[in-house]
């Protein structure tokens, strides 16, 4: 986007945001539009509808949820960019938390927000460059990747990052991590049909909760 002298940082930010944003959405909803009309075809309004009905309340709830946790640990222009790009919970949010922890900067600050923003800006670059590898290599790779040899491997790459995140932050705010791990361990253990795929729903969740549970803490003098 063309700079705006008249513009602060923060508000071609948002400018720059919301424009991608809509963009974005739009690109995604041109695909099924092409697809109708190449083959001249269109859904079932009414099956439509009651997928729409069933799954549209959870993703925005789940979508309002996030904008309330991802924006004060990402900046405003590592959220714009993340959702944009996506992959934020395994991807993103790890990057730019981690480039921020050795810059030694929050991102409510505008040294946090540039670096927050760079980060999440190399890191998509960098998985869409791997994404091209591995399409051009994923047939001679193929036996190799579904290998039994290495499947622990790549069952255990999700824990192990978030693992050696949490290192990190259990061991500066130790007494704050007992409630959410307490809690997580309780879902994961008690509801089977939580796994792998439902990361992004209960990074939310575990936000809101331990935000409530720091909250009383505080108020209580234990923190």
């Amino acid at each position: 986007m063309k700079a705006n002298r008249n513009l602060s940082y923060m508000d071609s930010v948002h400018r720059d945001g919301r424009i991608w944003g809509i963009v974005v959405g739009g690109v995604i909803l041109l695909f099924p539009a092409l697809v109708m009309l190449i083959f001249g075809t269109s859904p079932d309004l009414k099956v439509l509808a009651k997928g729409i009905i069933a799954t549209a309340p959870m993703y925005w709830a789940v979508g309002l949820v996030e904008i309330f946790t991802y924006v004060p640990m990402l900046g405003a222009g590592g959220t714009y960019l993340s959702f944009i790009t996506g992959n934020i919970s395994n991807l993103k949010l790890p990057c730019a938390i981690d480039a921020m922890e050795r810059a030694k900067v929050k991102a409510s600050s505008e040294e946090g927000e540039v670096i927050s923003t760079i980060a999440i800006a190399v890191s998509s670059i960098v998985t869409t460059l791997i994404i091209i590898v591995g399409v051009v290599c994923i047939v001679p790779l193929t036996p190799v990747l579904e290998s039994p040899v290495l499947k622990p491997a790549f069952d255990m790459i999700l824990p192990a990052l978030f693992g050696g995140l949490a290192v990190v932050f259990i061991s500066k705010n130790a007494k704050l991590s007992i409630a959410p791990i307490i809690l997580m361990l309780a879902l994961f253990v008690t509801v089977p049909a939580l796994n792998a795929g439902t990361v992004g729903i209960m990074v939310p969740v575990g936000v809101v909760f331990t935000v409530a549970v720091a909250r009383i803490m505080y108020k209580k003098g234990w923190l």
